[in-house]
């Protein structure tokens, strides 16, 4: 039995949006449709989380931002989220739902690399586009939040890297969500083809403490034989922002994705990141760290699948709760019948630093392959009193020894991060949430 639900947008504002930004036919077929499939499909059921009640429908869908022309004019709080020595490269700022600032460095310009927003990629790039956008990694019919995303995505990036071209340095986009009720969804398509390589940083920011909107995101990531992809994000939405976040890869032959993702947000986050081992060969690293505090409730599953013969996954989650707040990590590594040779490995540990905090760890083995080799660690407790002890025997206070300890156990994502000012962003916004 199918439950129809109220919607906040009907066909013809759907119609009418996509006709205003000149897309392409196929992307306005595709958007009604997926608004008629959302009337009818259920909510996603991460694992021990309700989510029946929270806001994914109440928000405004579109509104403009300033362009800028330096990015000298960005408040500290944005400016410092920016290597201000390579201010002429390799960025991306996307102010509510339209670009205030872009730049692509000449020379990767020359080699064919595109790295523009998703707009721009729909009327500039459509048939390259539709061959990738909700096609094999994530599909509109999944449940409806991947519906309402397909029919109302209002922002994102497109990032193309040609064959056998390496890019150097990080190309970062950034995801303003300025005004405090404007509902971020975004569509992040990610394509490197073989033996192509380059690494891509995102961060998500916002204003919202006390009013209510949602973000729902989406990125494909597409790594073709050979190809390797580093993938850092920093998601750092205020307590008004109900967080739905799906990162999905796929690798060919030999190909690696990398990911390394801060969730920093502040109000209730469902967040998958799954990454199908598709090729011989290939690989993925995934790497998450959170912090819960307050009421927060959020759930976070990391899932490689492994389909090629020879394929490595390794997982590893590490989250710090405190006051009330519950977080739920769920690691699963899945290896296929025929998939032989593989390696599947997680380790899912929570720090819990209030007796009114939880955390849940659930690594999950699924192998259907014999010759293969696997393995999971998951720990849910206190600050080692051990290690505490240690630290304070050489003179730390225990606040500092404490911060010590929960800055170590987040280092090997904060460490991945490339772009150093990330890579700070992250480490204080481990401070604020943690202190």
């Amino acid at each position: 039995m199918t439950v129809k639900v109220s919607l906040p947008y009907d066909k013809d504002y759907v119609s009418n949006f996509s006709q205003g930004l000149n897309e392409p036919e196929w992307m306005k077929t595709l958007r009604l449709n997926a608004l008629d499939k959302a009337e009818s499909l259920e909510l996603p059921k991460p694992d021990k989380t309700n989510i029946k009640d929270w806001n994914f429908t109440d928000f405004k869908h579109f509104v403009e931002g300033e362009e800028i022309q330096s990015i000298q004019e960005l408040p500290s709080e944005m400016l410092s989220l920016i290597d201000q020595e390579k201010e002429q490269q390799n960025l991306i700022l996307q102010r509510n739902h339209s670009v205030a600032y872009a730049n692509l460095e000449p020379g990767l310009k020359e080699k064919g690399v595109i790295f523009t927003d998703i707009q721009s990629a729909l009327r500039d790039h459509s048939d390259l586009v539709e061959k990738y956008y909700m096609t094999d990694a994530v599909h509109v019919d999944e449940h409806r939040l991947t519906a309402l995303h397909a029919a109302l995505m209002n922002g994102g990036i497109f990032l193309y890297v040609p064959k056998n071209v390496t890019i150097e340095e990080p190309l970062q986009a950034i995801f303003w969500q300025e005004d405090p009720e404007a509902a971020l969804v975004n569509h992040v398509l990610v394509v490197a083809e073989e033996n192509s390589s380059v690494t891509y940083v995102e961060n998500y920011t916002s204003n919202n403490k006390d009013e209510k909107t949602s973000a729902n995101n989406v990125t494909e990531v597409f790594a073709k034989a050979g190809a390797k992809i580093s993938f850092g994000a920093v998601d750092n939405f205020e307590a008004g922002t109900t967080v739905y976040a799906n990162r999905r890869g796929l690798t060919d032959r030999d190909a690696t994705i990398e990911w390394a993702l801060g969730q920093m947000n502040e109000g209730d986050t469902v967040s998958e990141n799954i990454t199908h081992l598709i090729g011989d060969n290939s690989h993925s690293n995934a790497k998450t760290v959170a912090i819960g505090k307050g009421a927060q409730k959020q759930n976070f599953t990391a899932n490689i699948t492994h389909f090629g013969k020879g394929s490595d996954g390794y997982i590893l989650q590490h989250g710090v709760m405190k006051d009330k707040s519950t977080g739920i990590f769920n690691g699963i590594g899945k290896i296929e019948h025929g998939a032989s040779k593989s390696n599947a490995e997680q380790e899912s540990r929570v720090l819990m630093l209030s007796k009114d905090a939880r955390g849940d760890a659930n690594p999950i083995l699924l192998i259907d392959e014999d010759d293969v080799t696997a393995g999971h660690a998951a720990s849910v407790g206190r600050v080692d009193p051990m290690q505490l002890f240690y630290l304070m025997s050489r003179g730390i206070s225990q606040f500092e020894a404490e911060r010590l300890i929960i800055h170590g156990f987040l280092a090997p994502v904060v460490n991945q991060l490339p772009i150093e000012a990330v890579k700070q962003q992250l480490r204080q916004l481990i401070e604020r949430k943690v202190y």
